[in-house]
């Protein structure tokens, strides 16, 4: 059974020039010039090849196999968030990854992510409206109640329990009877 041939990285003439020195001979001199004004950006530390971008940070180069991998964790994962395209390759770049069509990748990428799309025709109307919030303060809202009756203990059958709605202060005080003059001396 005769091996399968492996496809090359894209940046497999980059490593041969910087290991060896030598451009590939079939090349003309406007693919050799276009070349050597890319090739002070790259550095070789053994066994990886290392970007160095616009923002003097270097990042490792991937090859094509790994470009999914790292578009689906940095677009789709919990970490993710189905960032927008371009959010998306920054956050590539941030991850320290490089390769020459990031951005198109995750522009296609995030064009056929199922997540994405269920959600990019919502319009105004699909929102739900806001609502204002009450602010109170501490003691501001009271919950007031009889609890009871329960047998009788010295007289007392209830129980009169107030509740602050925000602290979850609770007070409660025995009582004989249930009627509004409890409440009214208990407030």
């Amino acid at each position: 059974m005769a091996a399968q041939h492996q496809p090359s990285p894209w940046y497999a003439h980059i490593i041969n020039f910087l290991v060896s020195g030598k451009t590939p001979e079939q090349w003309d001199k406007n693919r050799k010039n276009h070349f050597f004004s890319k090739i002070r950006n790259y550095f070789w530390h053994d066994p990886d090849l290392y970007y160095l971008g616009n923002d003097q940070i270097l990042r490792r180069c991937v090859p094509e196999e790994e470009y999914h991998s790292i578009i689906n964790m940095c677009h789709s994962s919990n970490c993710g968030g189905h960032f927008s395209r371009r959010k998306t390759a920054a956050k590539i770049f941030q991850c320290g990854f490089y390769w020459p069509t990031i951005i198109r990748d995750s522009i296609e990428f995030s064009r056929t992510c199922i997540s994405c799309q269920s959600i990019s025709n919502m319009s105004k109307k699909d929102e739900m409206p806001m609502s204002n919030m009450l602010v109170v303060e501490i003691f501001d809202v009271w919950g007031i109640d009889f609890m009871g009756p329960f047998p009788s203990a010295e007289k007392y059958e209830y129980i009169l329990l107030a509740v602050d709605y925000v602290s979850k202060w609770v007070e409660a005080i025995p009582t004989r009877t249930n009627d509004h003059k409890i409440v009214m001396k208990f407030v």
